[in-house]
């Protein structure tokens, strides 16, 4: 697949986030219009009514601030994926959510677990590893741009600090990775120079020729152009006085 076919800008790109940013504040704002939370609703580890929590905890948040940190990092990474990767962003999203909420309920503390930040880390795990098992420079470039912006967050698997869900987190990362290494994208291949397909000769390289042995430059001399046998014709065409046409070999 060309670059012009791959990377094409579509209405998802925008769209995809905006739903996701639109719905998590939804949620947020219900709550304060009905004096209520629905921390309830999330996942509750290794309970049957907790399951619950694998679809509804990433729509629900603890505060403002909980919610702000959250709304940039899913904005840009889905974006993100539904540009570099729109033919299996869905099927990124819909599995690292049911994995990610999954690995909580199996292994998290007996706390109610929201938020978002789960599939957050499966967007950052993903990207990066998918772009790095492509091979591909301009993916690969994009897997070094979410280390460099989110590369903190690897701490936060581990925990280290109290009241966050390093279980979400954790769960989000190896789902992003599994993902990563199972989901096939169509992606652009890879350009290779001369020197790198099977059938390269190097005796037939002009740029070697200039080389010997040990690796010293030799000045070559172009080589002489040798004459066709019959020589080359050339048919001249101009006007008369009288305003004619004539040609003369």
């Amino acid at each position: 697949m060309s670059e012009s076919n791959y990377f094409k800008f579509t209405n998802s790109v925008v769209v995809a986030p905006l739903i996701g940013v639109i719905l998590i504040w939804a949620v947020f704002w219900l709550e304060l219009q009905l004096h209520t939370n629905f921390n309830h609703f999330g996942v509750y580890p290794r309970s049957l009514k907790g399951l619950r929590g694998v679809l509804f905890s990433p729509f629900i948040h603890g505060s403002v601030e909980h919610l702000y940190n959250n709304t940039i990092p899913l904005a840009i990474l889905t974006a993100s994926l539904f540009y570099f990767y729109k033919d299996i962003a869905i099927k990124v999203l819909v599995y690292g959510l049911l994995f990610s909420g999954l690995f909580t309920w199996a292994v998290g503390r007996p706390s109610y677990h929201i938020g978002v930040s789960g599939i957050i880390y499966v967007l950052a795990s993903f990207i990066f590893f998918k772009g790095i098992f492509s091979k591909y420079y301009r993916l690969v470039a994009l897997s070094l741009v979410v280390v460099f912006i989110y590369g903190s967050l690897l701490w936060y698997v581990f925990p280290i600090k109290d009241g966050i869900s390093w279980e979400g987190h954790l769960g989000g990362f190896l789902a992003g990775l599994l993902l990563a290494f199972f989901i096939k994208a169509n992606t652009p291949s890879s350009k290779k120079f001369d020197w790198e397909h099977e059938d390269y000769n190097e005796d037939a390289d002009e740029f070697l020729r200039h080389f010997d042995e040990d690796g010293n430059f030799i000045e070559r001399k172009p080589e002489e152009i040798h004459q066709e046998d019959e020589p080359v014709r050339i048919t001249y065409h101009y006007k008369t006085k009288d305003g004619g046409n004539a040609a003369k070999d």
